[in-house]
């Protein structure tokens, strides 16, 4: 199936003026059966956040006929759709339009016509970053109710090509002196550009000879430019002149420079987030071995087009991280202030006890059983544990790790633990996150409930930082001491402090009853506490997030 069009793409080619307006067009097609409804409504919250209008106010979206688009509506008619499409459209000269909304509705209308069939959409306008641009999300549907799917060449060219269209249309085709300051900046970024989208265009089997390349007529500057390109790609190490005018190039020099681009644009990303100047860190979740702890500074979507969050750390090794969370974690749940720790995918304890049961490379569940049958303290729950076992050991069967070889006999390879590693680290996609305490540190001080500060206290050598997030750590590390000592749960004795013991477990107890009370003033029902191993069964009503934690509230009749 050629999808919807296929023929506007084709009748247009592919080629633009070098005087055409210059638009960047990004697209994403979401699998909603695959991320859910809920991807959908986080990437609208987002997109909607405050500080991004030209004020620094909250965004509201706007369809075609409104400036003012009810998004829970948007999302409930596309409820039950197979997928959504994203598109982020920057155009280089965007500033000079001022409002966006014109361009692009005049963008979207372009592609109904192309397309042949009603669109229905919502769009953001972006003014926080250096080129103004506009977050689109496009129902996957037709108007008549068919899936709506979109030509792979039209996605890939004709997209662009209206939109540049429309602004050349709208500003005029760019002259001799914009297009040469346009490449003159181009010439020395590290990340992807025209040039280096020219250059791949020119090159052969991993060569570029530029007395065979036939010069826009329209851009007599462009020989010296490409030139100067290649100049800077060598002293990055991604070329290397040859001859006269014959240059090879890096097999993955696209790639690189696109990864260059995306670390540019996190690092500035952190540096507006930033109150101090910091070390700057990229959280790489394949390389951690040690979990990082600090302080949530910022937060987002990673890429502004996918449901994956990311969270900018203020860590408590003086260091700024930035780091992309597994696809699973909901970054609504992630207060901006609050205490987290971030770790890579880490080896399983199943996958080192299969490794290490395993003999000759092969793992049988009836051995591992009479192991733990033999060990007292194990057997009670010992089908229960290989069973376990025999789940992760399907799962890793579907990603080709291990082979079945019969019912409970199963061969495994002698790097199992650090190959199930890496599986997991591809399906998470990014870093997982414990919450140590949801409350910023000043609202742990003389909070009721088992604070990051009292663990911190407990563990007696807490080593903070020399910056402005440290300095706070040790006001408040002192500032909770003497609040304990207030609530009886400290003794000073000179500048000797000693905590209560059970420390933790008192201040819980408190917290959950003093939360018990107010539960039972508003519901009527009785509270009754669970004790640890008695069954509890009833309906579940909510999550209670309270300083010790997340509880969960069951009616139980």
């Amino acid at each position: 199936m050629r999808g919807r069009g296929f023929v506007a793409a084709k009748m247009a080619g592919r080629g633009l003026a070098a005087s055409s307006r210059r638009v960047t067009v990004k697209t994403r097609l979401v699998n909603l059966r695959k991320v859910g409804a809920k991807s959908s409504a986080m990437h609208l919250k987002y997109v909607e956040r405050e500080g991004v209008t030209p004020t620094g106010e909250r965004a509201q979206a706007y369809g075609a006929v409104t400036d003012e688009a009810d998004t829970e509506e948007f999302l409930g008619r596309g409820l039950k759709d197979r997928h959504q499409f994203r598109f982020i459209v920057s155009a280089e000269d965007a500033a000079e339009f001022g409002d966006l909304k014109p361009f692009t509705r005049a963008f979207m209308a372009r592609m109904e016509r192309d397309l042949g069939t009603h669109l229905d959409w919502v769009a953001v306008d972006h003014f926080d970053t250096g080129h103004p641009h506009s977050h689109i999300v496009l129902r996957g549907k037709e108007q008549g109710g068919q899936n709506l799917v979109i030509a792979r060449d039209y996605i890939s060219h004709r997209m662009r090509s209206r939109a540049s269209e429309i602004a050349t249309e709208w500003l005029g085709p760019r002259t001799e002196r914009e297009i040469e300051a346009s490449l003159t900046r181009e010439v020395t970024q590290e990340r992807w550009t025209s040039l280096d989208a020219a250059i791949e265009r020119e090159s052969s089997a991993g060569f570029v000879d530029l007395g065979s390349v036939s010069w826009d007529p329209e851009l007599p500057m462009s020989r010296s430019f490409m030139v100067g390109r290649l100049s800077t790609l060598a002293r990055m190490g991604l070329a290397e002149e040859r001859g006269p005018g014959i240059w090879s190039l890096s097999s993955d020099f696209p790639e690189t420079l696109r990864s260059m681009g995306e670390r540019g644009d996190i690092i500035r990303t952190m540096q507006r987030a930033m109150s101090e100047a910091r070390e700057y860190r990229v959280f790489d979740p394949a390389r951690e071995t040690q979990p990082v702890t600090g302080r949530i500074i910022a937060k987002g979507l990673h890429g502004e087009m996918h449901a994956q969050g990311y969270l900018i750390l203020d860590g408590l090794d003086g260091r700024a991280h930035y780091a992309a969370l597994a696809v699973e974690v909901d970054i609504g749940s992630l207060p901006v202030g609050a205490i987290v720790e971030i770790r890579g995918a880490e080896i399983r304890a199943a996958d080192r006890t299969i490794g290490a049961l395993a003999r000759d490379g092969i793992y049988r569940a009836e051995d591992h059983l009479r192991q733990l049958c033999e060990d007292g303290a194990l057997a009670r729950n010992a089908e229960a544990v290989v069973q376990a076992h025999v789940r992760r050991l399907e799962a890793l069967r579907r990603d080709g790790l291990v082979d079945r070889l019969s019912d409970g006999v199963w061969k495994v390879p002698s790097d199992l633990p650090e190959r199930g590693r890496k599986v997991d680290l591809k399906r998470l996609g990014g870093a997982t996150v414990d919450i140590r305490c949801h409350l910023p540190i000043e609202r742990q001080i003389n909070a009721i409930g088992a604070t990051w500060l009292d663990r911190e206290l407990i563990k007696g050598s807490t080593e903070v930082p020399n910056t402005e997030f440290g300095s706070g750590i040790r006001q408040a590390l002192k500032a909770r001491e003497d609040f304990l000592e207030t609530q009886g749960l400290a003794r000073r004795v000179g500048t000797q402090v000693t905590l209560a013991p059970k420390l933790l477990a008192t201040l819980r107890d408190r917290e959950i009853a003093e939360q018990a009370a107010r539960i039972e003033a508003t519901t009527h029902l009785l509270h009754r506490p669970a004790l640890d191993g008695i069954r509890v069964s009833g309906t579940y009503r909510e999550s209670i997030q309270l300083t010790s934690g997340r509880f969960a509230m069951p009616a139980v009749k």
